[in-house]
């Protein structure tokens, strides 16, 4: 897909790796529509980027959205498409981190359960790390097809979904979204709609910077190239993933040979 002149929707994009991705489309002459809950943060972001106006169209624009309610959702897709006449591209980067043991017990006495991963840990994070997905993956297909507009969903997974400690709630969210990702080609391809996934690594992001610093240190040792990846290789991924019009129903692992 040409991605100058392309209407992409970004979620998460008001900071960090969402808009890192943003940015470098926004270079590339694509038309963002940026996503996320904080306005001053939304209004702040979509100021910083290269702009882009063409005839009546608005250039880039920001829609305060929680993408774990599906009237929200709708809302802003319905906006959005009647802003800049359709969706072509979506980045579903939008999620949140409630790391916990299932159950974790005393040092002392093994036998005695101390906490409990909660159910409340447990539903933020599948409502927004896979529902979210979920429905903006839905609603951007149907404008895709409303508008005869051929286009590319591209879902963040994570190498966490193939199971990592403290992140139940997190791995089986992003195992999810690499489902949703082979399923949705499958289904997609007759609409002309690519989907793909990234699963990253550990990145320089606002979520890696939340984490323990022993936490941090002991993921950092299995990963051979030793290092925190950079925001700008997933954003330069996520280009590579627009622009190839062979890639679908895959996802392409950016972790610096990490194997968790």
């Amino acid at each position: 897909m040409e991605i100058k002149n392309r209407t992409i929707v970004v979620t998460g994009g008001a900071r960090g790796l969402g808009f890192a991705i943003a940015s470098s489309l926004a270079e590339l002459g694509a038309r963002i529509a940026l996503i996320d809950i904080d306005d001053d943060a939304l209004e702040k972001a979509c100021a910083s980027l290269t702009p882009h106006s063409t005839g009546s169209n608005p250039g880039h624009t920001w829609h305060n959205t929680n993408v774990a309610d599906e009237a929200s959702v709708v809302a802003a897709f319905n906006a959005i498409v009647e802003q800049h006449g359709a969706v072509h591209g979506l980045v579903n980067n939008a999620g949140i981190l409630r790391d916990g043991l299932l159950v974790k017990t005393d040092r002392d006495d093994p036998q005695r359960v101390t906490q409990t991963l909660t159910l409340q840990q447990w539903q933020a994070v599948i409502d927004v790390n896979l529902t979210g997905v979920f429905l903006c993956g839905r609603e951007a297909a149907r404008h895709m097809i409303e508008t005869s507009a051929s286009g590319v969903i591209i879902n963040l997974s994570s190498v966490s979904r193939a199971g990592n400690m403290g992140q139940s709630n997190y791995a089986a969210a992003k195992a999810g979204v690499a489902a949703l990702t082979v399923t949705w080609a499958k289904e997609l391809a007759k609409h002309q709609i690519r989907v793909a996934a990234i699963a990253p690594g550990v990145f320089g992001t606002d979520m890696v910077a939340s984490m323990k610093p022993e936490a941090l240190d002991r993921l950092l040792k299995f990963v051979p190239l030793g290092r925190i990846g950079e925001v700008n290789e997933i954003a330069h991924t996520v280009q590579y993933l627009l622009e190839n019009d062979f890639f679908t129903g895959r996802v392409l692992e950016i972790d610096g040979g990490l194997r968790v």
